[in-house]
């Protein structure tokens, strides 16, 4: 994925509201940003690191400039915009990057499944094998050397953990996809410390069958991709 035109650079100044983040630019302006991240972004947001942004063309946003990485203090780059995993996922699905889910001939994005009102990230087809429904999560928490999932306890994580389990009990093939946007994180953990009832889950879910994978992206002012396999431990 290419940013185009390269994304700029500001100094951050806060994160209020969730959704807005004040930085200043090398100029000396006061720029108010979109944040497209709902999570708690621990680490992710300390007033003085480096943001990086994209401006959009549209004439009807309120907040033309959407906050996409962090370059942290400790000169780590985390991409805060938990829009672009499903879009790192996508493409690396169409290029076949990823060998774990290669071969398939159809992909569709969104598709409603399971009991509980969802929607899986993607479902991938071919003739003559099983349907292969992918729940795509974004880690971008670094404690203590390691990366963890959840940032926040989850009831939608939850969720999804019961649904992938299902679908393996109906014969279909079930991965959780863990796509971590933070250069600092080696291996992903559960978080349990934070969200033990989705530790729990995520350990019966393996248990019954359902895939767990972790991919790390390559992130730049220029763009990114997802780039290498990295443990799951539980």
């Amino acid at each position: 994925m290419e940013f185009s035109p390269p994304l700029r650079a500001a100094r951050l100044i806060k994160r209020y509201k969730r959704f807005l983040a004040d930085v200043v630019t090398p100029d000396g302006d006061i720029l108010t940003l979109h944040c497209a991240n709902t999570g708690a972004m621990t680490g992710c947001a300390t007033p003085g690191d480096t943001v990086w942004y994209s401006t959009s063309a549209s004439a009807t946003r309120k907040y033309p400039h959407s906050w996409e990485l962090t370059e942290t203090q400790a000169d780590h780059w985390i991409c805060v915009n938990t829009l672009r995993a499903n879009q790192l996922v996508r493409e690396a699905l169409e290029k076949e990057a990823l060998p774990e889910l290669s071969a398939y001939t159809h992909c569709q994005a969104e598709v409603k499944y399971g009991t509980e009102n969802s929607r899986i990230d993607f479902l991938l087809q071919a003739q003559g094998r099983r349907n292969c429904y992918i729940e795509v999560k974004s880690v971008t928490l670094l404690q203590q050397g390691k990366g963890y999932f959840p940032d926040a306890v989850t009831a939608r994580g939850q969720k999804h953990l019961r649904e992938l389990r299902n679908l393996v009990t109906e014969g279909h093939r079930a991965v959780l996809l863990f796509t971590v946007l933070h250069s600092g994180i080696e291996d992903v953990s559960p978080a349990r410390h934070i969200d033990a009832r989705y530790a729990e889950l995520l350990v019966q879910a393996q248990q019954n069958g359902v895939e767990v994978l972790a991919y790390q992206a390559e992130l730049s002012p220029k763009g990114m991709f997802l780039k290498k396999p990295l443990m799951v431990s539980r």
